[in-house]
């Protein structure tokens, strides 16, 4: 339990409320009596005992809109005139209360919220049954227990995600035509079939299983109707194909459209910010952020300085960066992340020219107390202990290509020359670097040549525990499908998910093993 829960908090990260909502299903079902039969979640039709799905009222919709703005303080003025025990009242007040938490990750509110849950739980047991109405149990058991798991309280989110899959399980069953229940089930199919192998042992111990298919065919289905979550729906799917089939540019597409018909909604930027970052277009995603909608009415979102900083260190502007991670950690009140800003703090400083003492400042700031849970932090925490320096031109290389400044990478990368005495990581690092470069430039023969000989080097080396051959095996599987060649494709895949150790083990293997899945 704890390894599965641990890698939900890997993916309950970036503090932005959809964002969050839409890895929740990693584990959403973790638990089932010893002995209990085995429960899918694919419910099966029956008669619908709401022919009219519910909605929320105006002003709920209105508040919850307000929400996903980050305007946490309007969502509540706006409830206050609500009926207090009204489902669609208690679903809107609970998410204010779950976003504002998550964001700002602040421990000193989590008794507080944890009370808050209870008490609508405990109103809604009286409540009338209705889709709605159980639509809101299901959600907000799910927000109780993802807050749990992000601050530590393992053993009862495990319980509490139980309980919320089994809720969303009933209801789907009950009204299958209701389509946020669908959103939500979804969700719980697709995360549960989309766990590594190492965890389906664990999942068949607890009686519960999920399918890929049906969880991407219940979020399709309520991501193309109306309804009050359609957005959020759209969001969690692109999100999604994204993260996991190579949709990157649909889902820039779908987040760019929203954003411009909401330029005021700060959730809406920081889906653009992050999605052009990860498609590796830095001048955009600095001109979004720049362009970001700022002022009292927002939640602060400190998370989005981190942001900037990379962003910044990839074309260079060291000094910037140093300053958007600084003012991170004096805003942010949460645990993640910490060792990975000081991380890049040191590269910033390091590769700046900064004096010793100050790069070695930053580097002993990685070491200070924090959880390795997200892989980033766990990336930084190695680095600290690792004797070997970073290759300056690598280094500088990677970054470039990170921020997709794909004609100055390879000019960097023609200053590395490999000699007899160059450490193991950086012989398998160059090949890496340059076939990530060709693959951003469009010259994919290049790229597969590259990405060959690291897995090649690698093996005469004894695949010592780095993450390039892996990402190379994934890369090439990807590039194998998209040119038809399904053989070689499944070859890669499974070549990828077959290193035993290395910084990204967990997301790579999930990415191969939703690829095989599509094969």
């Amino acid at each position: 339990m704890t390894e599965i829960t641990t890698g939900l908090r890997q993916r309950l990260r970036r503090g932005a409320w959809s964002v969050v909502v839409s890895l929740l299903a990693t584990t959403a079902g973790l638990s089932a009596p010893p002995g209990a039969p085995r429960q899918a979640l694919a419910p099966q039709p029956l008669p619908d005992a709401t022919p009219a799905p519910e909605t929320l009222s105006p002003a709920a919709r209105h508040a919850y809109a307000e929400l996903l703005k980050l305007k946490v303080s309007t969502c509540r003025q706006l409830l206050a005139a609500e009926p207090a025990r009204a489902p669609g009242t208690l679903l809107v007040a609970d998410c204010a209360d779950f976003v504002e938490l998550l964001i700002s990750q602040d421990a000193s509110h989590y008794e507080a919220n944890q009370a808050a849950h209870d008490k609508r739980l405990a109103v809604l047991e009286k409540a009338p049954g209705s889709a709605l109405r159980d639509y809101v149990q299901a959600e907000i058991r799910l927000h109780q227990a993802l807050s749990q798991i992000v601050f530590h309280h393992e053993v009862r989110g495990a319980w509490n995600l139980r309980q919320a899959a089994l809720l969303v399980q009933a209801a789907a069953q009950r009204y299958p035509a209701y389509l946020p229940i669908r959103k939500t089930l979804g969700l719980c199919q697709f995360g549960i079939g989309s766990l590594p192998e190492g965890y389906h042992w664990f999942l068949r111990l607890l009686g519960l299983s999920g399918s890929v298919e049906q969880g991407l065919q219940n979020l399709g289905r309520a991501a193309a109707q109306p309804h009050d979550f359609q957005p959020e729906s759209q969001i969690l799917l692109a999100l999604i194909r994204e993260a996991y089939y190579k949709k990157g540019n649909e889902s820039l597409l779908l987040v760019l459209r929203l954003a411009s018909e909401q330029p005021d909604n700060l959730l809406f930027s920081y889906l653009v910010i992050s999605l052009q970052k990860r498609q590796h277009h830095g001048e955009q995603a600095l001109a979004a952020y720049r362009a970001r909608p700022t002022g009292a009415a927002y939640l602060p979102l400190a998370y989005l300085h981190h942001l900037a900083a990379d962003l910044l260190l990839y074309r260079g502007d060291y000094a910037s960066s140093i300053t958007e991670n600084q003012q991170f950690l004096h805003e942010y009140r949460g645990e993640y992340y910490r060792k990975d800003a000081a991380f890049k703090l040191y590269l910033a400083a390091w590769l700046g020219g900064a004096p010793a003492a100050a790069t070695e400042r930053y580097r002993q700031q990685i070491n200070q107390a924090g959880p390795l849970t997200i892989e980033e932090d766990i990336y930084a925490q190695r680095f600290y202990h690792d004797a070997q320096l970073l290759n300056p031109v690598l280094t500088h290389a990677r970054l470039q290509t990170d921020g997709g400044y794909y004609t100055q990478a390879l000019s960097t990368l023609q200053q590395f020359h490999s000699t007899p005495a160059t450490p193991v990581r950086d012989q398998l690092e160059a090949p890496y670097r340059r076939a990530r470069v060709w693959e951003g430039l469009g010259r994919l023969d290049s790229a597969q040549a590259d990405y060959q000989l690291t897995l090649r080097r690698s093996a005469v080396l004894g695949d010592p525990a780095y993450y390039f051959a892996p990402q190379s095996a994934l890369q090439l599987g990807y590039l194998a499908q998209a040119a038809g060649q399904r053989p070689a494709a499944k070859a890669y895949f499974k070549q990828a998910m077959a290193y035993p150790r290395h910084e990204y083990k967990n997301s790579t293997d999930q990415k191969a093993k939703l690829a095989l899945r599509g094969l």
